[in-house]
């Protein structure tokens, strides 16, 4: 992967590689996307106030020093969700959504992620 930065010309270059995959079943359903970065359409399973969802991003790229980064992109109510990486492994990550509204949301959230490419040394 090249350099996240381009430093002489004060541009964002980031991953080279991209990709799109639509969650299954259920919020806690696990998805695959081998790519240094993409988009994940989450189910529109209901999730109720202060309720959290994990589930897994198998992915080849991913190393355990690794550092995903994640952005809502849409498709939720705004304000309405807490979205975190709470576990990194080689080959794959977890995300923890939790909703944060005072009612149940029954919602496709639309995730933006890329990797920082990380070192244990």
């Amino acid at each position: 992967m090249p350099s996240l930065f381009e430093v002489t010309a004060g541009k964002l270059t980031g991953p080279t590689t991209g990709g799109s995959v639509t969650q299954a079943t259920n919020k806690t359903t696990g998805v695959t996307l081998n790519s240094e970065s993409g988009v994940i359409t989450m189910n529109n399973a209901a999730l109720g106030a202060a309720a959290e969802a994990t589930f897994t991003v198998t992915n080849d790229k991913v190393a355990a020093a690794d550092i995903p980064f994640l952005a809502i992109a849409s498709g939720g109510t705004a304000g309405s969700y807490l979205l975190g990486v709470s576990a990194v492994a080689a080959g794959s990550f977890k995300i923890t959504i939790t909703n944060v509204s005072g009612g149940s949301l029954s919602e496709a959230v639309v995730i933006n992620f890329g990797l920082f490419k990380g070192s244990a040394s």
